[in-house]
């Protein structure tokens, strides 16, 4: 069973590489109080991940001042990620987790079993830990960091927001 839009994020720990360069543990539901924004990517050391990973980092700042933290989440290791950060992706600003036993991926529904990594997985998370937002690409397809960042700011206003809503344009009034 797969954490769905409108469940709540339950306590899942993980090892992640943080950008401070030291190894830490992340609860996912330790973030009360602020939203999340995790995504997951398929592997280290590869031709698409490092332009999403690089899109989150270029836009961190807006995601910060909007109340937001980021984690970026593969089923490769924490050491993987930090040899991939120092030998050519450089500084990333969120913490990297290594989901090398699956449990993250496989709770989020984006697990590919039969490869060991996981889909192109973005989840929006409340402040209250409930999952607002769940975007799946399959693996040729990388995401679009401004789509999410608009999709935030949609939840954030607490409104009906239209298609192709945009921060500082009205919400629908009923």
């Amino acid at each position: 069973m797969s954490i769905r839009v409108g469940d709540k994020v339950p306590s899942i720990k993980a090892e992640a590489f943080s950008s401070t360069g030291k190894f830490e543990t992340v609860d996912l539901a330790g973030f009360k109080g602020k939203w999340l924004v995790l995504f997951f990517y398929p592997l280290d050391f590869t031709f698409v991940c490092p332009t999403e990973i690089q899109g989150f980092n270029g836009q961190y700042e807006q995601f910060k001042k909007l109340g937001a933290e980021v984690i970026a989440i593969s089923t490769d290791s924490v050491y993987s990620h930090k040899a991939w950060t120092e030998h050519g992706l450089g500084h990333v600003k969120f913490p990297m987790i290594g989901d090398t036993n699956h449990n993250v991926a496989e709770a989020f529904g984006v697990l590919v079993p039969e490869k060991g990594i996981a889909l192109r997985g973005t989840f929006i998370i409340d402040a209250n830990g409930v999952v607002r937002s769940s975007v799946i690409n399959d693996l040729a397809v990388g995401r679009s960091v401004n789509e999410t960042l608009r999709t935030l700011q949609a939840f954030q206003t607490g409104g009906l927001t239209g298609c192709e809503w945009q921060p500082g344009r009205e919400t629908i009034k009923v």
